[in-house]
């Protein structure tokens, strides 16, 4: 019947599994990506997850809230890179950047801040992918929290507050992002605009190699509105 309410059990169950965008506009369905679609060179992997979705549902059962956004920015540590955590070789703290291609290694930094990476190239080989901001999709009031309450372009706007938007720490370093049922990645909810390329930010060792990638004209890429432009 024309106006008729559904019993909210029911509505329940006929929700899609979308993500919608910024939580008001209707996106595809979420696919899950495959470890075969992954680059499995880490300067290539680096500019190819421009565009592709994070997600990360967290909370007890019954309860759950899946988080999620658009990844616009990260950098490649590369084989042999002097500024990249595995320069020095494998270690208790690096060893996730030395398993196979498409698992998360988390490290702590700056005694506040935590940092997502994703390993980058062949098991035994350490090189990663700094995931380094994020445009917020599902989930945004959730991360609000989490973040005590910033707004909407800096919930996710440079690594540390990526991880702690999404509620990101230790507890999930060495996950397989391609299988792990709580935190994985999935293919582009929309096109992805022009990726541009720029040297990356912070580091003090091979400060000129054009290794940082980043969505060209989006509000949610860290850095100054040069490094945004």
């Amino acid at each position: 019947m024309p106006g008729r309410v559904q019993p909210r059990a029911q509505r329940a169950a006929k929700a899609p599994t979308a993500v919608p965008a910024a939580e008001s506009s209707p996106v595809p369905i979420l696919r899950r990506l495959t470890r075969a679609e992954l680059p499995a060179n880490t300067s290539e992997l680096a500019r190819w997850l421009i565009g592709k979705t994070l997600v990360h549902e967290r909370g007890p059962a019954g309860r759950r809230v899946r988080l999620s956004g658009r990844i616009v920015e990260t950098e490649a540590y590369v084989p042999g890179d002097a500024s990249g955590h595995a320069f020095r070789g494998e270690t208790a703290r690096n060893g996730s950047l030395f398993r196979e291609l498409g698992r998360a290694y988390v490290y702590f930094v700056y005694g506040c801040w935590h940092c997502l990476n994703v390993a980058a190239e062949r098991e035994g080989v350490g090189a990663g992918v700094l995931l380094r901001a994020l445009e917020p999709l599902e989930g945004i009031a959730a991360m609000t929290r989490l973040r005590g309450g910033a707004s909407l372009h800096d919930l996710a706007r440079g690594p540390g507050r990526l991880a702690a938007a999404l509620g990101l720490d230790l507890r999930h370093d060495a996950l397989d992002l391609m299988t792990d049922p709580n935190l994985w990645l999935v293919d582009a909810v929309r096109t992805t605009g022009e990726v541009a390329t720029s040297v990356r930010i912070g580091i003090s060792k091979e400060v000129d190699r054009p290794l940082r990638f980043y969505e060209r004209g989006s509000r949610f890429v860290s850095g100054s509105a040069r490094m945004r432009g």
